[in-house]
């Protein structure tokens, strides 16, 4: 507004547009979304095509399809949510994290994992130098600065949460409560997913308890297992949440763990993998890839060493 309350000229505004560019951390969608709380971006999502890609494709996992469709479902319905959603997702190598993490985007945004508004990081890739720590740490708080004020709708993937440098992740935490950091920008709609290999062994060890006790492998809630997650990714140096204030201070709303997958899983996926390279699955092919995997304990072979990770890798060699 001009002095006297007139609304201000548009010619006015025209000299300012060149700063909102490219090279500025928020461009003309941005000068929307700062003042706008229904800015929704590339946000789409299909919530129920989600849930039933979950239910086909994701095999051995109903427990992290459960708590997912639970985080995600009110979430995402919330025109005004009270903070960004956190979800954080354990498990051993080859249970379905990064795969489930895709879908999660594909079905959110109309671009999937293309969508400018899903962020991902690797800190192998991006973050793979101790000695520059401080470095990074501005950086990243740059990056999620700039782009939730381009799009507060925005999705951030932070991979192999276990190779992460300690101390690194919590110059993200002002953004994952409930404030209003900058411009009136609504981050409380981002959403953040942590995936880690940290916890899987106390969720691989809480499994072969339930299947001694003669217990349904199904029967696993996260009553179970959310505390010895949560402290085994707290206690562990090699974490990047090692004494992370994100766990100390509550700030992930969604532990999703991720069980270890029985060979009958892994059946499963060779079944879709043959199917996905236009084969056609033959019973003798599905069993030998299956029997090519390694299984824990050694002598009983109850749970697959490496989930399905090594499938597709595997099926050349068995047709």
């Amino acid at each position: 507004m001009a002095r006297g309350g007139a609304p201000l000229a548009l010619p006015l505004l025209l000299p300012l547009l060149p700063l909102v560019g490219a090279g500025a951390p928020w461009g003309i969608g941005a000068w929307h979304c700062s003042f706008s709380a229904s800015c929704e971006c590339d946000f789409r999502p299909d919530l129920s095509g989600l849930d039933c890609d979950l239910a086909l494709n994701l095999f051995g996992q109903p427990l992290a399809r459960q708590l997912i469709m639970e985080g995600l479902k009110p979430f995402v319905q919330d025109g005004d949510p009270a903070k960004p959603l956190v979800m954080s997702f354990h498990g051993w190598t080859g249970t379905g994290k990064t795969y489930v993490s895709s879908l999660v985007v594909r079905y959110l945004f109309r671009n999937g994992l293309r969508s400018p508004y899903v962020h991902r990081f690797s800190p192998v890739v991006h973050f793979p130098h101790l000695e520059q720590l401080e470095k990074y740490k501005a950086d990243l708080k740059n990056w999620i600065q700039g782009n939730l004020t381009d799009c507060s709708r925005s999705v951030f993937l932070f991979d192999e949460m276990d190779k992460m440098h300690p101390g690194l992740i919590d110059v993200i935490i002002p953004f994952l409560g409930p404030s209003w950091v900058v411009f009136g920008t609504n981050y409380r709609k981002a959403i953040f997913i942590f995936i880690s290999n940290a916890g899987g062994e106390q969720i691989n060890q809480i499994a072969l308890d339930f299947w001694r006790a003669r217990k349904d492998r199904e029967e696993i809630s996260l009553k179970d297992l959310e505390t010895s997650v949560l402290e085994a990714v707290f206690q562990t140096p090699q974490s990047g949440f090692w004494k992370s204030g994100i766990i100390a201070q509550g700030l992930v709303d969604v532990l999703v763990p991720f069980l270890p997958l029985k060979p009958h899983h892994v059946r499963q996926c060779a079944t879709k993998e043959l199917a996905s390279q236009g084969l056609r699955p033959h019973p003798e092919a599905i069993q030998a890839i299956a029997d090519g995997i390694s299984y824990f304990p050694e002598e009983e072979k109850v749970f697959s060493s490496t989930g399905c990770k090594t499938v597709a890798s595997r099926v050349p060699f068995y047709l």
